[in-house]
């Protein structure tokens, strides 16, 4: 499981608005001012509410305040779905709420709803994941690099192919002898600016290509050099042999599972996490900003865009940086159509 997996996934659909025109703004204002789109939107909820016509109104309304939604904020990943599937699922249920896409609009003119996230956790991992709407995904780029805080169970004496449970087990070691006090005593190691292994099993790339994907397929693939991390703290929380819970702050870029494997040889075993949560990127932290599933509703989100604004510099909701050189710290572009049926523009492109 990799602390910074950092592939962000930008997803952008090709709306099909209703007969009334959508302001062409609509998705591009930062989400901490106010928009002639939501407050259309609104105006049109409140007329309905008046005059008793809510059901032909609301859904073209609810479709103008979703295309008018931008900035960051954060959800709940729960363990199972990889990121990309927990972003598809968080787009779809927004799209079903809007009515879109909906036989009885016309096509006069496209809307692209644009959605991503920054810093992939593994499907066996849960936590804080940032998303970006709208003008919010130029953002995710600083989120990549930004802090990061998770607590992480390790288990001794197991290695496996992918530095976690989800992997086959490679190797065994006897672990008996190990004391709290080891631990504790090899943590400073750890800790500052280090050099760091990535994993075999990861979203580094090479010739293009995800490392884990050529790993599943069986290609031969060579470990990627040893590169500077940042650990800003790290301590153990408990310790109840084979297992070890530690709380760890780290930098972009940073792997959970190599710190963990890693500490294993230290102790002259070997490790693996069993269990991996964020509990923090950036100022997002898991209890206070992170939405569960059922509060994945346009107007919760709309409410959660206008909490985080505060919790962002004011100049980065105007910063438009540039994805870092890094191949698994660029923001990638994909386009796909409502009905998911790929078409030319349906490929990964590298912004």
């Amino acid at each position: 499981m990799a602390a910074a997996e950092a592939a962000a996934v930008v997803l952008s659909s090709s709306l099909k608005p209703d007969s009334a025109p959508v302001p062409e703004s609509a998705g591009t204002a930062a989400a901490t001012a106010p928009t002639s789109s939501a407050m259309a939107a609104a105006a049109a909820l409140a007329a309905a509410a008046r005059t008793g016509s809510e059901a032909t109104v609301s859904k073209p309304a609810l479709a103008t305040k979703l295309l008018s939604l931008s900035g960051v904020f954060a959800v709940h990943k729960p363990k199972g779905p990889t990121s990309a599937e927990l972003l598809n699922r968080l787009k779809e249920k927004l799209l079903a709420e809007a009515g879109m896409p909906s036989s009885e609009w016309t096509k006069r003119k496209k809307q692209t709803l644009k959605i991503g996230h920054g810093g992939t956790l593994d499907s066996a991992a849960r936590g804080v994941l940032v998303v970006g709407i709208g003008r919010g995904t130029k953002m995710l780029t600083s989120m990549l690099s930004g802090s990061k805080r998770y607590v992480a169970t390790g288990e001794l004496g197991k290695a496996t192919d992918t530095l976690d449970s989800t992997g086959k087990v490679t190797e065994e070691k006897p672990y008996d002898k190990i004391t709290q006090e080891d631990i504790e005593g090899i943590l400073q190691k750890f800790t500052g600016n280090i050099m760091q292994v990535p994993p075999l099993y990861s979203a580094l790339k090479k010739d293009g290509q995800r490392l884990s994907t050529l790993m599943k397929r069986g290609d031969v693939v060579e470990a990627k050099p040893a590169r500077p991390v940042t650990v800003y703290s790290l301590s153990l929380q408990k310790f109840q042999p084979p297992f070890f819970t530690l709380d760890v702050e780290c930098g972009g870029g940073f792997y959970i599972r190599s710190l963990v494997s890693d500490i294993g040889k230290e102790l002259s075993s070997c490790a693996n996490v069993l269990e991996l949560t964020r509990t923090k990127q950036g100022p997002f932290t898991l209890e206070e900003h992170a939405l569960p599933e059922d509060r994945w509703t346009i107007d919760d989100i709309a409410q959660s865009l206008e909490q985080c604004s505060s919790l962002l510099p004011a100049e980065l909701a105007l910063k438009k940086s540039k994805p870092e050189e890094s191949n698994e710290q660029v923001l990638s572009c994909e386009y796909i159509t409502l009905n998911e049926t790929k078409g030319e523009d349906d490929v990964i492109k590298t912004l």
